[in-house]
């Protein structure tokens, strides 16, 4: 089958996503690794070479086995009261005690036959209505029924499950507002993106699913490194990692004013360590540990046997320690300036591409001002290219908006709150959902035209006031205060 077509199996490494009704979490397909989901203990060894999208029923001994598709049994009971007025719910209607249903359990009971169990030995059952009676079958059948579904991550559910899981995490991004932003953007394959986000790598991996590995997209970044957790969980395949730049926001000024060099990297702690070994052969603390280290077989070595031929090989021990250890420290020191040579290489590469301005979309969603950053940004972005910028709120993008209006350079902006509601549909029941989203989050978009550096906007407003009829003007003056 094709990698992530349709019939794809799952393979031991992959990336994929348990599902069970609406609640999703992504895993790494590892085997004899147990995994916790849904108050279920499992491995997921049996699951390797499945088809996505495949159910499994979890047995006793933590191991999946596919589900057979069974026709839904429907339960013999065809009596139904007409309304539920008379129930009392004071917990004595189920003659069944816990321990009863632990023994129906241990005996290894399928989820459906306790169902069945529970319905028989309920007393208020047969009064309930129909409606009521499917409800309470399909409460029971989720809480004894350990059914597990396994899918192939994508940005749809990626980004359910992380607005249901840690909304935080991505600045309480909603599905569909991301939706949105891929649409306005205009991403396909091909685009050369600028991508800023703080929102754990799912922005960014939206972005790189809609382009499939065909074009550019240069990542800025704040503090020390891009955050990528969820773009991980796509399990993108090696080659869509090819042209993912990164670039630090640190750097922009100085990329914009022309004074960028690659010699003064983001610091974090390794480079710091860097700097000391090259500038004194050692730092003075890793001096004194390897001393210690030299001397500490010396001093306690046992001196049972033949001291003095004890001594001798100890000291040839202690020349052989000093010895690797300066060879692994010269191996250390090796590996961290290719480390470094590369990032600048790739540094260098990213603010190339950033220097040529042609972009061809920008895509902000980060827990910064948009402000600054968009002002800034833009300057990398080719005329008539479309910008979208995600706020968790309202005020900082009106200000924005407010910005891009006296700068110009800008057209059809637009500031927009998708609306999200879901219904359940079910026969004679179809209403909007009980727990409805209360929003997610903002969106200024437009387009980028080429502003004519002579002529500020300001001038225009101004040529405005000139053409206002004098009787306006005199009104507004005569107005009292």
């Amino acid at each position: 089958a094709m990698e992530g077509g349709p019939g794809a199996r799952i393979r031991e490494g992959d990336c994929a996503v348990l599902k069970r009704d609406e609640v999703f979490k992504a895993v790494s397909v590892l085997r004899r690794r147990k995994i916790i989901f849904e108050k279920q203990c499992f491995y997921l060894d049996n699951a390797i070479g499945h088809i996505y999208g495949t159910t499994f029923e979890v047995t006793s001994g933590g191991n999946l086995q596919p589900k057979k598709e069974v026709e839904e049994t429907t339960t013999e009971t065809k009596e139904a009261g007409t309304d539920n007025r008379n129930i009392v719910d004071d917990g004595k209607s189920q003659k069944l005690t816990h321990d009863d249903i632990k023994a129906l359990k241990d005996k290894g009971i399928k989820g459906q036959e306790i169902v069945q169990q529970l319905i028989e030995n309920s007393t208020t059952f047969r009064d309930k209505t129909e409606f009521a009676q499917d409800k309470y079958i399909k409460k029971k059948k989720k809480k004894y029924e350990a059914v597990i579904t396994i899918v192939k991550p994508s940005t749809r559910i990626l980004s359910t499950m992380y607005y249901a899981r840690e909304p935080g995490k991505i600045n309480h991004l909603r599905y569909d507002t991301l939706a949105q932003m891929l649409t306005l953007g205009n991403i396909h394959a091909g685009n050369k993106m600028i991508v800023v986000e703080t929102c754990a790598g799912l922005v960014l991996g939206a972005v790189m699913e809609r382009m499939g590995g065909y074009g550019s997209i240069i990542q800025m970044y704040p503090g020390g490194g891009p955050v990528r957790a969820a773009t991980s969980c796509f399990g993108f395949p090696k080659p869509f990692f090819d042209n993912l730049h990164e670039f630090p926001l640190s750097k922009v000024q100085s990329l914009l004013s022309g004074t960028f060099t690659t010699e003064t990297l983001p610091s974090d702690p390794e480079e710091n360590a860097l700097v000391e070994e090259e500038s004194n052969g050692l730092s003075e603390e890793k001096q004194t540990s390897l001393q210690e280290t030299e001397e500490e077989p010396v001093t306690e070595a046992p001196m049972e046997i033949n001291p003095t031929e004890e001594q001798d090989t100890m000291d040839i021990n202690a020349e052989d320690v000093e010895f690797k250890e300066n060879k692994e420290k010269e191996n250390n020191v090796r590996e961290k300036q290719i480390k470094q040579w590369e990032r600048r290489r790739k540094l260098k590469e990213a603010a190339a591409l950033l220097r040529e301005k042609n972009a061809d979309g920008l895509i902000v969603a980060s827990k910064f001002h948009p402000t600054p950053l968009l002002l800034s940004l833009l300057e990398f972005v080719a005329p008539s290219r479309p910008f979208v910028v995600y706020c968790q709120y309202k005020e900082p993008l009106l200000e924005c908006y407010t910005k891009l209006r006296e700068r110009g350079g800008v057209i059809n902006l637009k500031l927009s709150e998708t609306w999200l509601r879901n219904y359940q549909v079910l026969p004679d029941r179809s209403h909007p959902k009980l727990t409805m989203s209360g929003g997610g989050g903002y969106l200024l978009s437009g387009i980028t035209v080429i502003l004519e550096k002579g002529k500020p906007d300001s001038s225009n407003s101004e040529a405005l006031k000139m053409e206002e009829p004098s009787s306006k003007r005199c009104r507004l003056q005569d107005l009292p205060c």
